[in-house]
């Protein structure tokens, strides 16, 4: 059996091979930045989160730190710590999977299929159980507003943060509509 550090190397580098940008921090294998799409035909799409991940020594006997750096609007993602409430990762987590599951699977899965019952967002959850539509809606408002190409490669730079935040509320109608045509050539 690899030891866990070979098998670290073999999944960040089978990461940095797949068709994900992936930025690793200082060089280091066990902490590193991945772009993520929103799925297609779910109120996602077009979305772009940064997300941050942290392998553990003890990898892959313990599962990976995930969390989304960007806003997204989900019943089991925090809003403002962008925690992940996914059994696959925090309890039932298998040495058997690797980290290209987590970004082909396991999270296309949850934005897909969210679990409103053990939600991390009470809003979402309450607004999913109470309107669907209107989750739907305010999803879509949250892409547009903090998931575009630009907010996921500022997410997570403290001191931009701020600013980042207010950039959307300055745009003209125009510029709205010409961020948005621009991300659907994404």
């Amino acid at each position: 059996m690899a030891s866990p550090k070979r098998r670290i190397e073999t999944d960040v580098m089978n990461m940095l091979m797949s068709d994900y940008e992936v930025t690793l921090v200082n060089d280091n294998r066990q902490e590193f930045y991945v772009k993520f799409k929103g799925p297609t035909e779910t109120p996602f799409t077009g979305g772009v989160w940064k997300i941050h991940v942290e392998i553990p020594d003890q990898y892959p006997y313990r599962s990976p730190s995930i969390g989304f750096l960007n806003k997204i609007f989900h019943p089991n993602i925090d809003e403002h710590s962008g925690s992940v409430c996914l059994d696959v990762i925090n309890q039932t987590w298998s040495p058997m999977y690797d980290m290209v599951n987590i970004f082909e699977t396991f999270l296309p899965q949850l934005l897909r299929y969210p679990n409103p019952t053990d939600p991390l967002n009470g809003e979402a959850a309450a607004l999913m159980m109470r309107d669907a539509q209107m989750y739907e809606e305010k999803v879509k408002e949250y892409v547009k507003q903090y998931a575009s190409q630009e907010a996921a490669d500022e997410a997570g730079e403290e001191e931009e943060e701020d600013e980042m935040s207010s950039v959307g509320s300055y745009q003209s109608d125009g510029e709205e509509d010409q961020a948005a045509g621009e991300m659907e050539e994404l």
